[in-house]
């Protein structure tokens, strides 16, 4: 993607490879009406259709959401390179509509340790104790004991219950390794509702954190009853010495202003893209920085360790609902071991890298690195969003 570092995409490479064949829900805020706005990315541009769509959420929860959008309608705001080209804060006019994550009161959820590769990484994380400088040794001594590839384990099989024996041996245990390969997943809660930003603005890192990294994901958009609706990009922004140093700091490592990204849209689920899709789609990760630096990196997710339908599965059900729908981030095959700064000491971010995460049936989520101290701050909660929609006639 051709932006020159700047975290505006060109729009049309914004959208997916079918333009907007499928059925693209997406969230603007639209100053005019003063507050975010339900819109449906169309050939003729970005529709409101907040008279039937309120919130993102009743349209998730709708029966059927790719047809209920397809039969809604409504003004036209723009066209997308307009509105796309207004996002960034630092050139924003406020005058003029612009880019929102697309989703709202959905929780969002994510899971851990769903691929091998990443698994692998997050064991050396907690014996480095957080530490970049001892990663590249601490990765010979566990691939050693490991040995080939964890590809073919399934999780919570009788070869996982073997190897978790081998490694106890070893003293290799880990509780990456339990969420890993034993019978239950990872799922944690990644964000407050309404905090996520969208495609275009700013991604947050700690300014305390001296190593961390983007996690390219694809989201799963869930509504109440455990059906999957639809899908989008996401990055879940990832302070590897934090989380390193204890798994206890988990949320300081995660949740920060601006470190859970998703966008640019939402591909409803409808007679041309569904979940099969969801298993074959490949996600790709670029990474450029104002020095130079370059990282590109794929991750299939026919290479996940569980079925994104289990991993569903595993986060609703009677144990647990979510009366509003929440969004799942399937974890990341991304490995991040390139070396930037130093020989042995791996990636890490550096300000004002773009970071572009794309998949030809979903498009390209791109942001721009700044530190969680200094990037917009979240300001609009569950209480402000319900006194502006009902302002606007919408409840």
């Amino acid at each position: 993607m051709t932006n020159d570092l700047d975290p505006t995409a060109d729009a049309a490479e914004m959208l997916p490879d079918d333009a907007t064949a499928g059925t693209l829900a997406g969230r603007v805020f639209d100053p005019v009406a003063g507050g975010p706005t339900v819109v449906a990315i169309r050939e003729e541009g970005v529709v409101d259709v907040s008279a039937r769509f309120a919130t993102m959420r009743t349209l998730t929860e709708s029966p059927d959401p790719a047809a209920a959008l397809a039969a809604a309608d409504g003004p036209v705001l723009g066209n997308l390179a307009e509105i796309v080209a207004n996002t960034p804060d630092d050139v924003r006019d406020p005058a003029r509509p612009w880019l929102l994550s697309p989703i709202d009161l959905h929780v969002v959820k994510a899971a851990g340790v769903t691929f091998p590769v990443s698994m692998i990484e997050r064991i050396i994380e907690e014996r480095a104790r957080g530490a970049a400088d001892s990663a590249a040794d601490v990765r010979d001594e566990v691939l050693a004991v490991i040995g080939g590839s964890l590809d073919d384990l399934v999780p919570g099989s009788a070869e996982a219950a073997a190897l978790k024996e081998l490694l106890v041996e070893q003293g290799l245990w880990s509780q990456y390794l339990e969420v890993g390969i034993g019978p239950d997943a990872e799922v944690f809660t990644k964000a407050p509702v309404l905090s996520t930003v969208g495609s275009g603005s700013d991604v947050g890192v700690l300014s305390t954190s001296v190593w961390n990294n983007p996690e390219p994901e694809l989201v799963l958009v869930v509504a109440s009853d455990g059906r999957i609706v639809g899908a989008t990009l996401g990055n879940d922004v990832n302070l590897r010495d934090i989380e390193g140093r204890s798994a206890l700091l988990l949320g300081k490592a995660k949740d920060n202003n601006a470190s859970a990204a998703v966008g640019p849209f939402i591909r409803l689920f409808d007679d041309g893209y569904g979940l099969d899709d969801v298993r074959r789609a490949v996600v790709t990760l670029e990474v450029d920085g104002i020095d130079g630096f370059r990282l590109e990196a794929t991750s299939p997710l026919e290479r996940i360790s569980r079925d994104p339908a289990d991993l569903v599965a595993q986060t609703i059900g009677a144990h647990h609902r979510y009366p509003d729908g929440f969004v799942l981030y399937l974890g990341t095959l991304f490995a991040p071991i390139q070396d930037r700064d130093e020989a042995g000491h791996g990636f890490t971010h550096h300000l004002d890298d773009v970071v572009t995460i794309r998949e030809p049936r979903l498009g390209a989520l791109v942001n721009r690195v700044r530190h969680s101290e200094t990037v917009a701050p979240w300001t609009l909660g569950v209480d402000e969003l319900y006194r502006g929609l009902a302002r606007r006639g919408l409840l």
